[in-house]
């Protein structure tokens, strides 16, 4: 009978211990908890702050009882692992409850402490106005303070999914919101001009941006409020401050017991998930892992990979060799009425590891868009410039972004290629999707730029030519051509260009573009074949505005502008219906759509 000991319980050792259960009924299994609990929704912690999570018991997962008796696992909760002797094959535990100290002897070992909150050494991090948000004792801590309190104005230090969570949740209580990130960006997963989409819907949510901009420190009073003082020398006050910086792994067993940490700070494992010692494995947020995306490894603090790893580890231990797959890093998060996903490599990770790659800007509906409710979405799609191997994706929208992402993800993960994205089958009706899917979409498109049939030219380009250097033909209506345009642009909407062809620009390269990239490109065909040297502008106006920083021109959801109604803040599109007599293009919000 072999002794397993697992140290931290929530996703990876629960999950771990559940598994070796089923595959070992006599072994002795131990989970070592320092904390009351096993097994807690941490991912649910904004909404329960915010009151959409309503009840906090919905939050407990798991109970110790109800784990003991479905997988007969001695699980002790208020048991802190002191140190490991590994040559011994013992643990050290403290009996936080009573002071006890014993030694525990395993035959394996598996690492789950989990990370800690960053909270950078900084003058007054530790004052009684600011929060992290890691435990169910963080965020009961939280929530007595706005109920007591009743805070008016908070700051949320760090633009990541939890930063992004908490400014929505803390609106939605009414509090005014401002973000301060040092880099130019929220969601450092998304590239730049990806990460625009959000900052302007952040923006539509009364949520203050602060960008760029690092912290020096902050300064408490008795009875006011605390003031974030910035490196620039700006100075924010605030009845409270949320630091969502990011997570460290907690590796100070690990380093005690002489196991090899790698590069990130996190503990280096090898395909099984073993340490340094065979006898030790490490999951979830405290090792480091390989991400597909990049040949050096990666934290991923996700509760998605940490289960899975729990689940290798126990088929490891039980002699069922498995390997842990390079992680995507797949990722989505709800902003307000947005939702915002990403899977694979980005395109600041492809240079600087430098992959050689293209990128497709595609801009689709939710569903058919004759059917009420469709609204648009923004997929950025990366692939390998040799095979069309799709790398990584991105996508914005409101409807639908869950499904594609995950498709895109598993697209991945299969090794596809533009021309498979083209292929597949999806599920079709007209509330649910388009005949021609926002995913097969981004595949023709991208086809489309792999077979040569169109030369792709891309936003940020524009501010490496000159005025002069490049024509540019906008093939929209006049009235989208009115509402704002490309400085220089001549304006002949795609159905007359055959007969306004003397009027179209001779300087060559002409660059063409629509409001998404649709038009232009049929635009584009049509002028090629006639002898013209033509660049469509991938994503059109629409990304040109997200990547140059200026207003998008995407319909608003409707806003409320008191903060009492943002409790409740259902989801109103305007209805879609066909725009014109050309079917491939729709109305949504009052904008037309290439579909």
């Amino acid at each position: 009978m072999r002794t397993v000991v697992i140290i931290g319980g929530v996703a990876g050792g629960a999950s771990a211990a559940a598994r070796l259960r089923r595959l070992d009924e006599k072994a002795d299994i131990i989970i070592l908890e320092k904390g009351p609990r096993i097994s807690f929704a941490a991912c649910g912690l904004p909404y329960y702050i915010g009151g959409e999570i309503a009840n906090r018991a919905k939050l407990l997962v798991q109970t110790p009882q109800a784990f003991r008796a479905r997988f007969a696992v001695d699980v002790r909760t208020n048991s802190q692992a002191i140190c490991i002797d590994r040559t011994g094959k013992s643990v050290e535990v403290l009996e936080l409850r009573c002071g006890l100290r014993y030694r525990q002897k395993y035959d394996k070992l598996i690492l789950s402490p989990g990370a800690a909150p960053i909270r950078p050494k900084l003058p007054g991090v530790y004052g009684p106005k600011i929060f992290s948000l890691r435990s169910l004792k963080d965020a009961d801590r939280l929530k007595s303070f706005i109920e007591n309190q009743h805070p008016e104005r908070a700051c949320v230090v760090g633009g990541g999914f939890v930063g992004l969570e908490m400014a929505e949740n803390l609106r939605r209580l009414g509090l005014r919101v401002t973000i301060i990130d040092m880099a130019d960006q929220v969601m450092p997963a998304l590239d730049r001009e990806m990460a625009e989409f959000v900052h302007q819907h952040l923006g539509r949510h009364d949520v203050e941006l602060v960008l760029g901009e690092a912290l020096s420190g902050f300064e408490h009073s008795v009875d006011g409020p605390v003031t974030t003082c910035l490196a620039g020398g700006g100075r924010m006050e605030s009845d409270l401050v949320i630091l969502a910086i990011g997570v460290r792994p907690e590796i100070g067993l690990a380093q005690k017991a002489g196991l090899k940490i790698g590069p990130l700070g996190g503990v280096k494992v090898n395909e099984h998930l073993q340490t340094s010692d065979e006898d030790i494995y490490a999951i979830g947020d405290a090792s480091e892992v390989a991400e597909a995306a990049a040949p050096q490894p990666a934290l991923m603090p996700l509760a998605g990979v940490a289960n899975r790893q729990g689940r290798i580890a126990a088929e490891n231990i039980c002699g069922r060799q498995t390997t842990f797959r390079a992680t995507l890093g797949t990722i989505i998060v709800r902003v307000f009425d947005l939702s915002v996903a990403c899977t694979g490599a980005n395109e600041k990770g492809l240079r600087t590891n430098g992959v050689a790659y293209l990128k497709s800007y595609t801009h689709s509906v939710s569903h058919a868009g004759y059917f009420p409710g469709a609204t648009p979405m923004a997929v950025k799609l990366l692939l390998a410039s040799d095979s069309g191997k799709v790398l990584g994706a991105q996508i914005v929208g409101v409807d639908g972004v869950d499904k594609r992402i995950d498709v895109l993800a598993t697209a991945i993960r299969a090794g596809a290629t533009a021309s498979d994205l083209t292929e597949l089958e999806l599920a079709y009706a007209p509330p649910y999707g388009e005949a021609k899917d926002p995913v097969n979409m981004a595949g023709y498109v991208a086809e489309n730029i792999l077979k040569g049939d169109v030369k792709p030219f891309y936003a940020e380009q524009l501010g490496e030519v000159g005025d002069n250097q490049i024509a540019r033909l906008d093939v929209r209506t006049r009235v989208e051509f009115e509402r704002g345009h490309i400085a220089g642009a001549v304006n002949i909407p795609v159905d007359e260009i055959r007969d306004r062809i003397a009027e179209v620009p001779c300087q060559s390269p002409l660059l063409v573009y629509c409001q998404s990239g649709a038009r232009s490109y049929f635009a584009c065909r049509a002028l090629a074949q006639m002898g013209y040297e033509v660049m469509n502008l991938s994503g059109g106006y629409v990304t040109y505005c997200a990547s140059q920083g200026g207003r998008l021109e995407i319909p608003q959801i409707e806003r409320y502008s008191k903060p009492s109604e943002m409790k409740d803040l259902p989801l109103s599109p305007q209805p879609a219906g066909p725009s014109s007599a050309d079917d491939s293009v729709v109305s949504v919000g009052g904008m037309e759509y290439d579909i």
